[in-house]
């Protein structure tokens, strides 16, 4: 699929070359897919065409947590891992 934007010429870097805008703006618009929980990592790295590598860097970067594991559930695994190896 194919989207066009159009945006005001004063809201753009002056001498911006559109083809690293748009790589940019699927970028940005995969991490916000993304966090939001509406692609997966993988689908957000193909959404952006770039590799889980970039994509995890770029989440690094703006400080959007690439896992969607809840604290919670974390502690619970971990609560149920002791007392299966504590017996």
């Amino acid at each position: 699929m194919q989207l066009t934007l159009e945006f005001p010429d004063h809201c753009l870097p002056p001498k911006q070359d559109t083809k690293i805008l748009a790589k940019k703006l699927k970028l940005y618009g995969a991490i916000l897919l993304f966090h939001s929980g509406q692609l997966s990592r993988g689908a957000a790295c193909e959404f952006a065409g770039v590799d889980i590598y970039t994509f995890l860097a770029a989440c690094k970067e703006y400080k959007i947590p690439h896992s969607n594991i809840e604290p919670d559930d974390i502690e619970a695994d971990l609560n149920r891992f002791d007392k299966l190896h504590s017996s």
